[in-house]
């Protein structure tokens, strides 16, 4: 079948349970993320998709703006499961009452179906409209004791392919008089190291060259200090 690896996760939950978190993390996973989408239109966004045939993930987001779709939900994930995707999960987020009323008390915001008000009340009226969709769910999540961190990494614990390395490392040289890279997360200062531009004739070469190479790394200091921070990498 064409793009026989096509992978679908409808995320949902209980306002104030992390979705933006866990749409944030499906992103750096490199899935395509949809936010409130109409069941209905599956379908058809399925066909735009393999007419692109880049896409291979999809993280649709259904919350309470889609709670007159909630119905469809479940057995039109059936279906484009059955016919068209390789594979679909429903990860439904949730978290304590307590927690929730936390949540919002902390943001100072009100909770979409509070009546007159009461953020308790909201909570237990949209528990009663997602228990369907959650006793449909592959994955719940509870996330009344985790950080956006700690969340980010059940996500990625969850939904990560076991073949594929996400965790991404770029080395980057520059000159302290030019300033510091500011999107730099660890800064290194390895001029005590050896330093070809003192030696005539390697000054016009640049690291790429192998003859700079060799002589840089042919000190011990070098690989000493290699081994270490290679090390502390693997610690941090």
């Amino acid at each position: 079948m064409f793009m026989s690896a096509l992978q679908l996760v409808i995320v949902t939950g209980m306002s104030g349970a992390g979705k933006t978190v866990a749409v944030q993390s499906f992103e750096d996973l490199g899935y395509f993320c949809v936010d409130n989408m109409p069941p209905k239109l599956l379908p058809k966004f399925y066909e735009l998709v393999k007419e692109s045939g880049k896409i291979t993930k999809i993280a649709l987001v259904v919350d309470l703006r889609s709670r007159a779709f909630y119905d469809e939900i479940v057995e039109m994930v059936r279906e484009l499961d059955e016919n068209e995707f390789n594979s679909s999960k429903i990860l439904f987020l949730d978290a304590s009452d307590e927690e929730l009323v936390a949540r919002y008390k902390e943001t100072r915001r009100s909770h979409p179906l509070a009546m007159e008000g009461r953020i308790l009340d909201g909570i237990h009226l949209e528990r009663e409209l997602l228990a369907p969709i959650k006793s449909n769910a592959q994955i719940i999540i509870d996330t009344s004791k985790l950080s956006p961190r700690q969340l980010r990494e059940e996500i990625f614990k969850n939904f990560e392919a076991r073949d594929t390395k996400t965790f991404h490392i770029e080395v980057m040289s520059f000159g302290f008089k030019y300033g510091l890279p500011i999107d730099a997360d660890i800064v290194m200062d390895v001029r005590f190291l050896p330093n070809p531009y003192y030696i005539p004739e390697l000054r016009n070469k640049t690291g790429k060259d192998d003859a700079v190479y060799e002589y840089v790394m042919k000190s011990e200091k070098t690989e000493e200090f290699y081994q270490k921070f290679v090390s502390l990498l693997k610690y941090v």
